[in-house]
């Protein structure tokens, strides 16, 4: 992908996100919660038929942690049917191991806007062979949709992922109902820009599936991005990192990461807007679906006047 056509992508992005209609999906969402999870899923696949991509956002300086697995057994419990634990790394220069990865981010969407703690168990899908993200718990701080809870609201007692000017990453993230929490601070000064493991980053994201209690009998979903957005991050020194808190895979994990990264950047993903298996299984595939997306979107936007900006940047 070239830079106009990558521009044109993110711009596509970014204008499926309209505050407004956000604004009145959350209100939307507190009605949609006292319904029974039946009628949320009818509805929720009804509007996908006249909305099926949902742009989603990740806003600079997302930061991901990958811890090793130290008890396999206790963690592939979270595993869906047909996954087994696979070592991986999320650098190239990283002894791959049985891992799991927490992330903290903030995120617009065309559907919520907020900020999100995910824990991952990173495995194999051994039907199709790809690497897969399994979502095993998350929290935010706003309302959210899967397939096995329906709408839920925010989770969190408080939330905070922010910077500040000192080049730092502060995250305090706990629920308001149990004990989960995530409490750090990265000190970004020191990073060094890394290439990734393109295994994880790429072909992961092209099998993204549900474990633990969010497991519904779901099929992997994938995710629409320029994989050029996964070839490298922000290797964090693990001394730079102080970590006062991480609830997420305790008894199963070693508490300490072993290594952390960190996208000072923003990452622009389209998805379907529910969980939907498709045929991608590489980098190319990936190109194609944005250029077909980019197609797509011709029809929205004003493309005489969009091509006219691109290329006058």
């Amino acid at each position: 992908m070239n830079a106009i056509e990558l521009r044109r992508y993110i711009k596509i992005t970014e204008n499926m996100v309209i505050p407004s209609k956000v604004a009145s999906t959350t209100q939307g969402s507190t009605f949609l919660r006292k319904l029974p999870l039946g009628i949320q899923r009818y509805i929720v696949n009804r509007g996908a038929r006249s909305n099926p991509y949902m742009s989603f956002i990740v806003e600079p300086y997302s930061v991901f942690l990958a811890f090793e697995v130290t008890d396999i057994e206790s963690a592939e419990k979270y595993l869906p049917p047909d996954y087994s634990l696979y070592p991986s790394a999320m650098f190239n220069d990283t002894q791959k191991r049985p891992c799991a990865i927490v992330s903290a981010f903030n995120v617009h969407t065309n559907v919520f806007w907020g900020n999100r703690i995910e824990f991952y168990l990173v495995a194999e899908n051994c039907e199709t062979g790809l690497l897969s993200w399994i979502i095993v718990d998350y929290e935010s701080n706003t309302h959210s949709y899967d397939p096995s809870q329906g709408f839920i609201g925010p989770s969190t007692s408080h939330s905070v992922i922010t910077t500040s000017y000192l080049g730092e990453i502060i995250v305090d993230v706990a629920n308001s109902k149990k004990d989960n929490s995530l409490i750090l601070t990265a000190d970004m000064k020191n990073g060094v820009l890394t290439e990734l493991d393109q295994r994880l980053w790429v072909e992961g994201n092209l099998s993204v599936d549900y474990g633990g209690e969010l497991q519904q009998s779901t099929k992997p979903f994938s995710l629409v991005f320029d994989p050029k957005e996964m070839r490298q991050a922000m290797k964090l020194p693990l001394d730079d990192i102080l970590l006062c808190s991480n609830s997420f895979g305790g008894g199963f994990l070693d508490p300490k990461p072993f290594e952390v990264a960190c996208f000072p950047y923003a990452q622009h993903f389209v998805t379907t807007s529910v969980p939907t298996a498709t045929a991608m299984r590489t980098a190319e595939d990936l190109e194609q679906a944005v250029t077909e997306i980019n197609d797509t979107m011709n029809e929205i936007f004003d493309t005489e006047c969009f091509d006219k900006t691109l290329n006058e940047l």
